[in-house]
């Protein structure tokens, strides 16, 4: 894996942190791990100078230059899994893909390669003053809900319906939050396909009081889910986030374009 490119000879439309970057910083990240969670699952761990003093908030993620196409940049974006402020280690959990530059990116990375980041992004925190939270998602939201639930409160109620290709693909989650995980396993189902999540968030009772929904994953499978929880009378008390587009590769940014 090569070095990062030299600053200015790209022609990068973020070049210039400003606007809703103005607040993240340019890390020059180095690899210090990488290893296997699950099958469908691999974890990357970082340092960088950069870290010391470095803040996110739960669900917020880095945007990696993972190749270079032409002359312009090529950007991945990543939840930020955790932080460990006395080591300065960033640690990343990325599902595999099997396709894509991330995917590419991900396969060739091994500890001393050095790779630009951009944190922290993200506008989607956990609600504050609810009495629950209900996050629902594919295999790609994991990291961020599992990071968001870890953040909330001991004895917090919280259900997880998390969408994972097999058994295999599960992950024990470590959060004093009173949580539950329903775990969706896809089998033989392609990718993006809502049947399994949508009828597990159907038959998901609410709990009473005022809760706050999170939704991320495949852009049509979000937009179905939110739908179903918008018939519950949830429309002001959720963020949905789609993180990639079935049959279609995200902009060169890392986001899906914008007619997935």
């Amino acid at each position: 894996m090569t070095e990062p490119p030299p600053p200015g000879t790209l022609d990068d439309p973020f070049a210039r942190l400003e606007g809703p970057l103005a607040a993240a910083i340019r890390l020059r990240l180095t690899v210090t791990g990488v290893r296997d969670l699950t099958p469908g699952m691999r974890e990357v761990t970082f340092t960088a100078p950069e870290l010391t003093g470095f803040s996110y908030r739960p669900g917020q993620d880095v945007m990696l230059l993972v190749a270079v196409d032409g002359n312009r940049p090529v950007r991945r974006r990543y939840t930020i899994r955790a932080l460990d402020a006395a080591t300065g280690q960033l640690t990343l959990g990325v599902v595999r893909h099997g396709e894509g530059p991330g995917e590419r990116w991900l396969d060739a990375a091994t500890p001393g390669d050095q790779v630009e980041g951009i944190a922290p992004r993200g506008k989607i925190f956990p609600a504050e003053g609810v009495d629950w939270h209900l996050f629902a998602g594919d295999f790609s939201a994991l990291p961020a809900f599992f990071r968001m639930t870890e953040s909330l409160p001991a004895g917090t109620p919280a259900t997880l319906i998390i969408e994972v290709p097999g058994p295999r693909d599960e992950q024990p989650l470590a959060a004093v939050a009173a949580a539950r995980v329903r775990w969706v396993h896809r089998g033989g189902a392609p990718a993006g396909d809502d049947a399994g999540l949508l009828a597990a968030l159907k038959e998901t009772q609410l709990p009473p009081g005022q809760g706050h929904a999170y939704l991320a994953g495949e852009a049509k499978v979000v937009l179905a889910l939110r739908e179903a929880l918008e018939e519950r009378g949830m429309a002001d008390h959720l963020n949905a986030k789609a993180y990639w587009g079935r049959g279609k590769a995200n902009a060169s940014h890392g986001e899906p374009p914008k007619d997935t």
